[in-house]
């Protein structure tokens, strides 16, 4: 019983180490990741590694819906694709994400 107890003590302070203080401003279109607030619209790098921000792209039950622009970024969820001079760094992950989101043709924008 005790080794059962310990175990899951364990597993407990290791899932909440490695999950990292992730808060969504629908208002300001931003999202909030250990202390240091990204915008969700502007200028995006798609990177393999250190990265500011994972993001998982999924059909349903999205926190933000994402327009990919060639310009005009400068609204709430819409995205244009650099290699260059970005706002943020991002990962595309297929678990453990910080927010998932909707690539749409229209109608971009934070969730409530």
């Amino acid at each position: 019983m005790k080794r059962l107890l310990f175990f899951f003590t364990c597993v407990t302070i290791t899932i909440s180490t490695i999950a990292s203080d992730v808060k969504i401003d629908k208002n300001n279109c931003t999202i909030t990741k250990d202390g240091k607030t990204y915008n969700l619209y502007g200028k995006v790098k798609i990177v393999d590694s250190f990265e500011d921000i994972k993001v998982k792209i999924v059909d349903a039950f999205e926190d933000a819906d994402i327009k990919i622009v060639d310009a005009f970024e400068d609204s709430c969820g819409k995205v244009k694709i650099v290699e260059h001079f970005e706002d943020v760094k991002v990962k595309i992950v297929d678990s453990f994400e910080d927010i998932k989101i909707k690539i749409v043709d229209a109608f971009e924008g934070v969730k409530e």
